[in-house]
């Protein structure tokens, strides 16, 4: 079969310069697709805008092939259609860029466990959109899972128990509990500077999406623990709601080739950066759309409990 037969017939057109049909073709059953004959820029008309936005919100992350021409400030740009965006929280951006956030393996940057983008703060990321600078040979796939389809396919009591829940996040969380090999003085640096300012923040486990009113799970590594639970209980009970997140049947996996850009719905995902390339070296640099604060299926919004500046 083609790739055209498999393409979605909706499709618009961009400005008359280009005269290219932007298509989105479905990669997995629950998450994923990819686009084309688009070149994203600042400049893309509104209605391709929107297009790309409708295609986010349906497919939770979408892929972008042969977007070499980007640099760090078009893609600001471009990043900027979405929203207002924000720089990171503790870590400084790429030197030469307003809010870019540089992900350089050579720099203990390697984030190779499952999360939502900065939920250690009320109102985190709502996109992100990640561009592919030095692509290892082999490896340094990224890994989405679906946090929506996640939700909708837990067993009804474990529904009703994730509705009724809260969980503190932090940005000191223990990196050390899932890598095999002690940090490098590089990696400890970088975790010094993640945690200049240190943030807790309560969410509801399940908030309910301001664009589609679906239903998502926030969790991921950032949580500490489940509010009003012990920390052996919370240990055990996200091991169950990750397992349900993090289920083949609920991801998608990208193969990088350099150019290449992924824009995922932070709201309604989490991903996992597959560190399998040894000592080759990988670069990519995000731009993130300032979001909102989660609000509860009872209404109740996200708070912060705790900023502060440490030595």
């Amino acid at each position: 079969m083609s790739d055209s037969a498999t393409l979605d017939h909706d499709s618009v057109r961009q400005p008359a310069a280009t005269q290219e049909p932007l298509q989105v073709r479905p990669i997995g059953g629950r998450i994923g697709a990819e686009v084309r004959g688009v070149t994203l820029s600042g400049d893309l008309d509104d209605t391709a805008i929107t297009r790309i936005n409708d295609a986010l919100l349906k497919h939770k992350v979408l892929f972008f092939r042969g977007q070499s021409h980007l640099d760090d400030a078009s893609q600001e740009a471009f990043a900027a259609r979405f929203g207002d965006t924000v720089a990171h929280p503790t870590v400084p951006s790429k030197e030469g860029t307003s809010r870019l956030l540089e992900l350089d393996s050579k720099h203990g940057t390697r984030a190779n466990s499952w999360h939502t983008d900065v939920t250690f703060v009320d109102a985190y990321p709502k996109i992100s959109i990640l561009r592919g600078v030095v692509i290892p040979p082999a490896g340094g796939d990224t890994v989405w899972g679906n946090t929506a389809t996640a939700y909708s396919n837990l067993p009804q009591p474990l529904r009703d128990l994730a509705d009724n829940l809260w969980a503190l996040h932090s940005n000191a969380y223990d990196y050390a509990a899932t890598r095999n090999a002690p940090d490098t003085e590089t990696e400890r640096e970088y975790r010094k500077q993640f945690t200049s300012t240190l943030y807790e923040t309560e969410h509801p486990v399940v908030r309910v999406h301001p664009e589609t009113g679906e239903r998502t799970l926030v969790l991921g590594h950032f949580v500490q623990r489940f509010v009003g639970l012990s920390q052996r209980d919370s240990d055990r009970l996200l091991e169950i709601f990750h397992d349900h997140i993090q289920r083949l049947e609920n991801t998608v996996r990208w193969r990088w080739t350099q150019g290449d850009v992924a824009i995922w719905d932070n709201r309604a995902t989490q991903h996992y950066a597959v560190a399998d390339y040894g000592d080759d070296h990988r670069v990519v640099r995000r731009a993130t759309v300032h979001g909102d604060v989660p609000v509860s299926i009872d209404g109740r919004k996200s708070r912060t409990v705790k900023r502060e500046a440490r030595a």
